[in-house]
């Protein structure tokens, strides 16, 4: 039978999903739930995985730019590292929300601006083998003062940097988040190709 039958194969290339024979709750916080689930796998064998779950509401991250060159980035404190990172703007989309509301509140709220034009440009998981978290990734321009209060415990130290210095950034001790690596980077790429067809349109 070949193995991209549509009748009996997934587009994994697998036959089927894992049969979820069993899922309980083995541990639970105010803000993680930590699920255990018992599979069967095609081939008949049985393993239990554990994940974290909680509200899955979604998440945005914003790629905020002040000018066609600049990014903005802000400093925050992250307990899994007891230490202060540099990252960029994020947040969980409230009730209610769709995820351009969202993205504007959240940097309205953490860098003190909002954005008058919102594109989504990427969706991105973190490990995806324990949570179902997915974040989106938008590009803000054309921005305008305006600030929010917002739920941080301390204000965010704002700074701008150049899109243009990525390596320079990844050299740094404090700025580590995959997640902001590679949504610089996906923005970064994307407006070059925008600059690139605006340059051979012009030609």
């Amino acid at each position: 039978m070949s193995r991209h039958d549509p009748a009996n194969h997934t587009l994994s290339g697998y036959p089927q999903k894992p049969q979820i024979l069993a899922r309980n709750t083995v541990a639970q916080s105010r803000l993680f739930q930590v699920e255990a689930l018992d599979l069967r796998f095609s081939n008949g064998e049985e393993r239990q995985f554990e994940r974290l779950t909680g509200a899955d509401r979604g998440a945005v991250m914003i790629v905020a730019m002040p000018d066609p060159e600049h990014v903005l980035l802000i400093r925050e404190y992250a307990a899994g590292f007891e230490d202060y990172v540099l990252t960029l703007p994020k947040g969980l989309v409230d009730p209610g929300e769709d995820i351009i509301t969202a993205a504007n509140r959240e940097l309205m709220e953490e860098c003190g601006f909002g954005a008058h034009h919102l594109e989504p440009i990427a969706e991105l998981s973190l490990a995806p083998n324990y949570m179902r978290h997915r974040m989106q990734v938008l590009l803000a321009t054309d921005l305008y003062p305006k600030r929010l209060p917002g739920d941080e415990p301390e204000p965010l130290i704002v700074e701008t940097h150049s899109l243009e210095e990525l390596p320079a950034l990844l050299m740094r001790e404090d700025f580590h988040e995959a997640r902001a690596i590679a949504a610089l980077y996906i923005a970064r790429d994307k407006l070059r190709d925008e600059q690139h067809q605006s340059a051979a349109y012009l030609l």
